[in-house]
């Protein structure tokens, strides 16, 4: 790896600033899924067993560089301490003062990065300021790590910059899934629109060896080869794109896999009167909600023959039944090779994680991350600033 871990840091007696992501969901003042604490505690266990000082740093919400009490850290602290088994002493804007009060195994919480406006303009003053905190700066927070901030990459230029351990096993997953992966590589792309995942297709069609398209996306990409779509979800507009994207695919010897049979309904909701057909013939009244069985016997062979898969995104409209069906089908799939070491598998993604949780499979995929916009943009080819940061 370009960039340090914790096994390359001295930290007995030091104190360490840590960026975390501990946005968590909350309601009626409850921290509702406490998961992203949860990933952080290798990270903070390491620091605090090697002699370490441990400073928690992060956001929470789009206060947008002004103090919103409701989107205080102070009302997670509770949390948090119970999450990692150390007690947190939480500190509102009195930085310093915390700092040197801090006793013996205890873990100070700063306040939300983002109530000060020189968090997300990325200002050189405001990262100085956290950088006189601590000897050592540790980025734990892959989610971030898009986000050129003072927390993710003014910060990793003024002290002595590691990934922390959830940083460390995400960036090991991409790069074993894209930068250096086992082959035959498939990836499974959906969603609802093409145009939100233009550069992740046009990046992904010269690194894998089958390119699956599912979901909204997949009515694209099957009106482009000049089939009727009736009334489903597609951007017509881009039928030039979609071909461009298979023309480069073809060139680059991706085969794109869409599906062949489709679900199709002519009203979204649950239950929903239903029935599968070609592709090709999706009556004008109707629209297509799922792929068929057809087509998920595809992906699954596809994935019996690959060592590697990346997913992101459902292959139909996976929130409401029937049309789960071809999504939980090659989850399952993917699920099965992967615990029994014949895939490596790595997913991400808001609606990826939903997906593969609502399917029962994500447990046995080889990594799930937690990260929206940053897995996204890896996977884009793009250079994400908290990691560049991080190469010094």
């Amino acid at each position: 790896m370009a960039w340090k871990t914790l096994d390359d840091m001295d930290l007995k007696g030091k104190r360490v600033l840590v960026r975390v992501d501990i946005n968590v969901p909350m309601e009626n003042g409850e921290v509702t899924d406490a998961t992203r604490i949860e990933r952080i505690v290798p990270t903070v266990d390491h620091i605090q067993h090697a002699g370490g000082t441990v400073i928690l740093m992060a956001h929470y919400g789009r206060p947008k560089g002004k103090v919103v009490p409701e989107m205080s850290l102070e009302h997670i602290a509770g949390t948090v301490a119970e999450v990692l088994g150390w007690p947190i002493v939480w500190a509102n804007s009195d930085y310093r003062d915390a700092v040197k009060e801090l006793e013996n195994d205890e873990i100070l919480l700063l306040e939300n990065l983002r109530f000060n406006p020189g968090e997300e303009t990325n200002d050189e003053g405001f990262a100085k300021r956290l950088a006189s905190l601590a000897d050592i700066y540790v980025n734990d927070a892959f989610s971030a790590a898009h986000r050129a901030h003072a927390s993710t990459e003014a910060i990793a230029h003024l002290l002595p910059s590691c990934a922390g351990r959830l940083m460390q096993e995400e960036l090991s997953a991409l790069e074993n899934a894209l930068e250096t992966p086992k082959r035959p590589v498939t990836a499974v792309v959906g969603g609802a629109k093409v145009s939100t995942k233009l550069e992740l297709l046009g990046n992904l069609v010269s690194k894998v060896d089958n390119l699956v398209i599912g979901g909204g996306m997949a009515n694209t990409f099957l009106a482009a080869q000049g089939m009727d779509v009736g009334k489903s979800l597609c951007e017509h507009d881009l039928a030039d794109t979609a071909r461009e994207i298979m023309a480069k695919a073809k060139a680059a010897g991706c085969a794109i896999l869409l599906p062949s049979d489709v679900v199709v309904a002519r009203e979204f909701k649950a239950g929903a009167a239903h029935e599968v057909v070609a592709a090709s013939d999706c009556p004008a009244d109707a629209m297509i909600l799922d792929a068929g069985p057809r087509a998920v016997e595809a992906i699954n062979a596809a994935l019996g023959e690959s060592q590697t898969l990346v997913w992101n995104g459902p292959l139909g409209a996976f929130e409401i039944e029937p049309f789960d069906r071809a999504t939980n089908a090659a989850a399952a799939e993917a699920a099965r090779l992967s615990k029994a070491g014949k895939l490596t598998s790595v997913a991400g993604g808001g609606d990826t994680v939903a997906a593969l949780n609502k399917a029962g499979a994500a447990d046995d995929f080889t990594y799930i991350s937690t990260a929206g916009g940053a897995f996204l943009e890896w996977l884009e080819g793009k250079d994400l600033p908290g990691v560049a940061a991080l190469k010094g």
